[in-house]
């Protein structure tokens, strides 16, 4: 069973899920996906959870496990998932244990991570690797709320973020970063 990031750490601990991306370490691959859930209270959707806003979230509505879905268009590396998580403010909605599922489509996904949450607020990081305790190559990620704290039916998660690792820049070419300059990284 993984250990989250994060579970209830002190102010000076907290993970800022883009400091990674702003060092250019990791890239957020969420926008390349196609989105869904098992169930949501009109308003408190796919749209909630990727606006960037602590303040809005997704709500289920519907019988456990509450499932959020991410499909990829090609097989993508993914080195960790961000989700803020606040138990101060939704208490009973706040998701107690949480199933990490990897595959190519609904029919052969895996389970690759667990976690147990504790009372969590802010973002909690899961670091992801597949069943070899490799780097995690998928088409789909499913985010699973197998239970939530206090019994709670419904859950609530404020935002998710998905990471892919940036490629490592070859020292005799360099990391050419714009389109026009991408183009002379191969030669033909």
């Amino acid at each position: 069973m993984a250990n989250p990031d994060n579970n209830n750490a002190s102010d000076e601990e907290k993970i800022d899920p883009m400091k990674d991306v702003r060092a250019g370490i990791v890239r957020e691959v969420g926008s390349q996906a196609i989105w869904s859930l098992s169930s949501c209270k009109p308003g408190f959707g796919v749209d909630q959870i990727r606006d960037d806003c602590m303040e809005t979230y997704w709500q289920s509505d519907g019988q456990l496990p509450h499932l959020v879905n991410i499909q990829f268009r090609r097989k993508t590396v993914v080195r960790d998932i961000c989700i803020y998580i606040d138990y101060r403010l939704d208490e009973s909605y706040t998701p107690g244990r949480i199933s990490v599922r990897a595959g190519t489509n609904f029919n052969d996904l895996q389970e690759v991570e667990v976690v147990e949450l504790n009372e969590p607020y802010g973002w909690v990081r899961i670091m992801t690797k597949d069943i070899n305790d490799s780097m995690l190559k998928t088409y789909m990620l499913q985010i699973a709320v197998i239970t939530n704290h206090q019994n709670g039916r419904d859950t609530h998660m404020r935002q998710i973020k998905v990471h892919s690792p940036v490629e490592k820049k070859d020292p005799l070419i360099g990391n050419f970063s714009t389109i026009e300059m991408r183009q002379y990284t191969i030669i033909k």
